[in-house]
């Protein structure tokens, strides 16, 4: 495993990776266990990964953690993901501040419990000030809610109608964050379930079939090392000066 790692040239890497975190349920169905405990094995994959991520002088990484749309799951699940969440936010903050990691959540937190929302608010707080890694918590996240809650935004602010993109992201979740240059899928699905559909306008997808709860250092190299042979051109012809996200 450390040989395929170690090749991988820490030159041309993405500045922001964006991943989808799928497949905890079938992970867990595989070995006979619930799937709340394929959940914490995912949660407590979190760590590894950011880790990797981190030691490779990528700055950005957002985790999608649970959408809008997970609510529609059997509310007995629910309930359950976000107990083992509040137990992981909590645990794992403290670790993430000593490694210099500042936490932004980025989703709806009206929508989630006083505890839940204190927990986030916590995590939030604690890293604020530092420099390393910036980890965004997709959590209570949908990519069409954002642009709604944005433009709600902009309507109660009075903002003019001369506009651009530029502009319009200081009224995103992600505000003050670069776009998305990869997202990965883990679990074999091959969509991008309503995740950061502005953000990743112009981003760069790895699909893999390896379940998250198994996705590791070997993994993500193998991620990355797709990612540096692909020509990002954001329009332009082969040969011809790019432009950026932001004129696209």
């Amino acid at each position: 495993m450390r040989k395929l790692v170690s090749m991988v040239d820490e030159t041309g890497l993405p500045n922001h990776v964006a991943i989808i975190m799928d497949g905890n349920g079938r992970w867990a169905q595989q070995r006979g266990l619930s799937r709340l405990e394929g959940h914490r094995a995912g949660y407590r994959n979190i760590r590894p990964v950011v880790k990797a991520i981190s030691e490779r002088g990528i700055s950005c990484l957002t985790i999608y953690a649970f959408s809008t749309e997970n609510w529609n799951r059997p509310e007995v699940e629910v309930k359950g993901i976000f107990r083992i969440l509040e137990e992981v936010i909590g645990k794992e903050a403290r670790a993430l501040h000593k490694s210099g990691v500042r936490i932004r959540h980025i989703g709806r937190l009206e929508e989630l419990t006083p505890g839940q929302q204190k927990s986030i608010n916590d995590a939030v707080k604690l890293t604020e000030h530092n420099t390393g890694l910036t980890l965004g918590l997709a959590l209570n996240y949908g990519g069409r809610a954002e642009i709604l809650d944005a433009v709600r935004r902009l309507i109660s602010g009075g903002v003019p109608p001369a506009l651009d993109e530029k502009a319009f992201g200081e009224y995103l979740y992600t505000a003050g964050l670069p776009d998305v240059d990869l997202v990965i899928r883990t679990g074999g699905e091959i969509r991008t379930s309503n995740f950061l559909i502005w953000q990743a306008a112009y981003s760069e997808y790895y699909f893999t079939p390896v379940l998250w709860p198994d996705f590791d250092e070997e993994e993500l190299a193998k991620a990355l090392q797709t990612y540096r042979r692909r020509q990002r051109r954001f329009g332009a012809l082969p040969g011809q000066a790019a432009c950026s996200e932001e004129e696209s």
